[in-house]
């Protein structure tokens, strides 16, 4: 298999990093707003909840596609396979903790 250079940069990678610090100002952006516009009297409305949680999706979408160009693409044939699975950890525990962390907050909204 042919091997790309170190110092040729991947075509991927300057699209997930301009999708990764959009969701995050995204995310900063509408946490701050909606800190600004709930009070207890009038809350926010959970379906509004859905812009930080698809932001946040699209910060560890992208995370984990750099983390997999920086570790799996890069890596020499032979430790490659080791390098997969251990990328396959790492990214189903972040896409796990990011579900757990969904799902208590939904839970919690919608917890009479």
């Amino acid at each position: 298999m042919t091997k790309i250079p170190a110092d040729i940069p991947d075509k991927r990678r300057r699209p997930l990093l301009i999708i990764e610090f959009t969701c995050l100002a995204v995310l900063l952006i509408s946490m701050g707003w909606f800190s600004s516009q709930s009070t207890a009297e009038n809350p926010i409305s959970p379906a509004w909840l859905l812009l930080p949680a698809v932001a946040s999706l699209g910060v560890f979408l992208s995370f984990i596609g750099l983390m997999y160009l920086r570790w799996v693409v890069s890596a020499n044939d032979d430790q490659r396979s080791r390098h997969k699975m251990i990328f396959v950890l790492l990214a189903l525990t972040l896409i796990g903790v990011w579900v757990y962390g969904i799902g208590n907050t939904w839970l919690s909204l919608t917890a009479s």
